[in-house]
């Protein structure tokens, strides 16, 4: 097994205990749970650069670093949203996003298509883990403007990657003639 799998399986041991610690009812759980919120992105950008500097670019890695990714954001949002720190419909689009590119992929694949991805998907993913680390952190729960902004800065990279990504890849769906 590669290293850059490696670190990959350790985002994804990192989820179930990320979300264990922010449900326990013990001093300064919050902050624990943001250093292994933390922990958890910095095996993201490690596995990526592993992979792609030592060429250890794995089938294996094709799938489950995005489906890590995505579960380790959608589990720091559920919780903002059961807090109410985060409202339900910016939860919404994220998910439609990540459904509907992921079928888009599959269709693709149907035809023999990769599709990479994008830089705004990559911008997308860090500014959406710098946010949530944020809003974790809650240090700024004084000021009223700052979960809204990185509630806005989710879902307009969110909703901008996904845009982008079907204008460049519309003619998956064309059938052919």
């Amino acid at each position: 097994m590669t290293t850059a799998n490696k670190l990959t399986l350790a985002r994804v041991a990192l989820i179930p205990v990320f979300l264990v610690i922010l449900y326990l009812d013990f001093p300064y759980a919050r902050y624990a749970a943001f250093g292994v919120f933390v922990a958890a992105c910095l095996t993201d950008f490690a596995d990526g650069y592993i992979a792609r500097h030592y060429n250890q670019i794995t089938n294996f890695g094709k799938f489950m670093d995005p489906l890590a990714d995505k579960v380790l954001v959608m589990a720091a949002m559920c919780y903002l949203v059961e807090i109410g720190q985060m409202p339900g419909w910016c939860l919404a689009i994220v998910l439609l996003r990540e459904f509907a590119v992921s079928g888009m992929r599959l269709v693709a694949v149907e035809q023999g298509r990769v599709i990479a991805a994008a830089w705004s998907g990559k911008v997308k993913t860090a500014s959406t883990m710098v946010c949530l680390c944020a809003m974790l952190l809650n240090i700024f729960s004084a000021y009223a403007w700052f979960d809204p902004l990185c509630n806005a800065v989710i879902v307009l990279t969110t909703a901008y990657s996904g845009i982008e990504y079907f204008v460049k890849n519309i003619d998956v769906f064309r059938e052919p003639d």
